[in-house]
């Protein structure tokens, strides 16, 4: 008989989560929290249900954890009521005493409710529980209200910014697994590099990087292209926005934005001109990768994102282009953005173990260039490049 686990792709070690769990509930006694209660829908940013459970929310069908102070999980997804098998299969799971599942769907208003309900009927086994909400703005208004609303004597908390704390430090097993994604999206660049030719359409190039990326082992994928005629601004595009035809002398702007084996969030953007690029885009870049350079020497344990974007847009606007309006370097884990961000409004210090992603861009009305690249913190300040990628303009 075949074993069902050979189905799962990578998964993280029962010694991470146990971390992870022991972790959480250190702070949740500290604050005096009986239920970590998080509903998410989606990879991309959906990450606390992944490093609770190691299953991931997918495909906008909303997925709920409950976590307890004392006992194991509770998990809620889209499916059939018993006696249907609930998702996760039991095989796939640790730390999860219950799986329950209905049929509710967000394009359906009329099932608004009925995850709530389930979650009211696990929360209600402790009478007047001290609940926290991790990731609030990822729950659902119909969600939220139903839970308030029937659990009348309960206490809710906002716990999300105790476990992005703890959330945005690494363990070693987390590093290498991020390192691994650092690798594969070097491989998609290198593949890119070799199909890349006039008259292709900007989503054919998204096509080849999806294609090599999921060879490799990514599992959820954002992939950004855009091309355009040398001495115009040249960003990255969203896939309605791919359909140009590239022609001889053009710049394109690729994005690589692909989790890989584990679920683990990195990301890498180059330049690539079909010939020898102009002296304005190769000063423009030089100026990025000077702006990268800026930062990671400021980018050490207690460094202040405020002070980190300030050094960022004083020298690019010194150098005659556009301030970041937007977030230029953040933090990535089982999140594509995770905290800290680098800007004015993030009150969390850099930390040693945190993985960040940097990238800066030269910007005005005539031309686009950026960078982009993984590193880790260390004491001292920032590891080596974990992109192997050379940072130059890519040739083809």
């Amino acid at each position: 008989m075949e074993d069902p686990r050979e189905r799962l792709t990578t998964s993280i070690s029962t010694r991470e989560l146990e971390r992870r769990w022991t972790a959480a509930r250190e702070v949740m006694r500290e604050e005096k929290v009986d239920f970590l209660l998080m509903r998410q829908d989606e990879e991309f940013l959906g990450g606390y249900v992944k490093w609770f459970t190691d299953i991931p929310a997918q495909h906008h069908y909303p997925f709920t954890v409950i976590f307890p102070a004392d006992d194991e999980m509770s998990t809620i997804s889209v499916g059939g009521p018993p006696p249907a098998e609930p998702f996760p299969p039991q095989w796939a799971v640790r730390g999860v005493k219950k799986r329950l599942s209905a049929g509710y769907f967000p394009s359906v208003h009329y099932t608004s409710a009925y995850d709530a309900e389930l979650a009211i009927g696990v929360l209600k086994e402790k009478k007047g529980a001290t609940i926290g909400w991790v990731g609030k703005s990822s729950i659902s208004l119909a969600f939220y209200e139903h839970l308030r609303d029937q659990l009348v004597g309960y206490r809710f908390v906002d716990m999300t910014d105790r476990m992005d704390q703890i959330k945005a430090i690494k363990s070693l097993e987390e590093l290498e697994m991020i390192q691994r994604t650092a690798a594969l999206q070097d491989a998609v660049i290198e593949h890119v590099s070799q199909v890349i030719r006039p008259g292709l359409r900007d989503f054919e190039i998204h096509a080849e990087a999806f294609y090599s990326a999921m060879r490799l082992g990514s599992e959820r994928q954002l992939i950004l292209v855009g091309s355009g005629p040398s001495g115009t601004s040249i960003p990255f595009q969203h896939r309605r926005f791919q359909n140009r035809v590239v022609k001889e002398g053009d710049q394109i702007s690729l994005l690589i934005e692909v989790n890989g084996p584990g679920g683990f969030y990195a990301e890498i953007a180059r330049i690539f001109s079909i010939g020898k690029p102009s002296q304005q885009l190769q000063d423009a870049y030089g100026v990025a990768l000077e702006a990268q350079r800026l930062t990671l020497n400021a980018l050490k344990p207690e460094a202040d994102p405020k002070d980190l974007l300030e050094i960022n847009n004083q020298f690019l606007k010194k150098m005659g282009y556009l301030p970041e309006g937007r977030l230029y370097a953040h933090g990535q884990g089982y999140d594509l953005v995770e905290r800290p961000l680098l800007r004015q409004d993030e009150p969390m210090r850099i930390k040693a173990g945190m993985n960040i992603t940097v990238h800066p861009a030269a910007t005005n009305q005539t031309v686009w260039a950026t960078v982009c690249d993984n590193y880790l913190v260390t004491e001292e300040g920032v590891g080596p490049c974990l992109h192997q990628t050379p940072k130059e303009i890519i040739i083809v």
